[in-house]
């Protein structure tokens, strides 16, 4: 089985990047990807993120058990408008999941619109995943260690562990807090290996971030020395653990 726990559906308003559903679509068929949790590429405003949370909402209810979705609305919206929509997106659309994009929305992880975030995630029993790597200083994954310590029953997921620019501080991180997590887009296959032993493979999840990155993340878990078990944590046990998917 391979779930992908890091996908986007809709239009990029930060990147200019167009995210589409044919992608997806071919993805599932070409690489065998059993499961896909799709969250909003970067927007600004609640209309349009509402838009794009309900496509995804349409694209898991056509395909049950195939795709899911993750909320992603900008912190930065007023705190009553950003709780709205995340508890419409988990309690009625069935989302498993709330994203923070540290670069695209400028959002410190720590700060006030960061924490709001997590204590959302608290209280409706879903995992945060936060983007790292790209985007310093809001990017850090050493940043995440005081959320993760002040909300231990948060499983809090680092977006492309670090990528390399950071990949030093995203072990820092996952020694400092068992509750941190890593997907592995944009990451190294060597990092991976090493962590992969370190701090255990159920640690690390599976994403493909873009749908034409598919088959380069599969390659590299599956040719950077992991052993078979390994592997299948990476590949969709991790997921099927922290997101809670049958």
């Amino acid at each position: 089985m391979i779930i992908d726990v890091h996908a986007h559906l809709g239009w990029d308003h930060v990147f200019d990047e167009d995210f589409t559903w044919e992608e997806q679509l071919e993805k599932h068929q070409t690489f065998s990807v059993d499961k896909t949790i799709l969250q909003p590429a970067s927007c600004h405003d609640i209309e349009t993120v509402r838009e794009q949370h309900d496509r995804i909402a349409r694209a898991a209810r056509d395909y049950p058990g195939q795709f899911y979705g993750m909320a992603n609305p900008n912190p930065h919206l007023k705190d009553a408008v950003y709780e709205e929509e995340v508890r419409r997106c988990v309690e009625e659309l069935g989302f498993v999941g709330i994203k923070i994009h540290t670069f695209a929305h400028a959002v410190h992880p720590g700060g006030r619109d960061g924490t709001k975030v997590f204590k959302l995630a608290q209280k409706l029993n879903v995992p945060v995943m936060v983007h790292t790597g790209a985007g310093i200083p809001f990017a850090n994954p050493t940043n995440l260690i005081a959320p993760a310590l002040a909300f231990p029953d948060v499983n809090i997921v680092m977006a492309h562990c670090g990528m390399m620019i950071m990949a030093g501080e995203t072990a820092i991180a996952m020694k400092a807090a068992p509750n941190l997590y890593a997907d592995i887009t944009w990451t190294a296959g060597f990092n991976l290996r090493h962590w992969a032993h370190e701090f255990g493979a159920h640690r690390f999840l599976f994403g493909t971030d873009h749908a034409d990155n598919a088959g380069t993340e599969l390659a590299k878990v599956k040719t950077c020395g992991l052993t078979e078990e390994e592997q299948e944590w990476i590949l969709h046990q991790s997921a099927q653990s922290v997101y809670r998917l049958k």
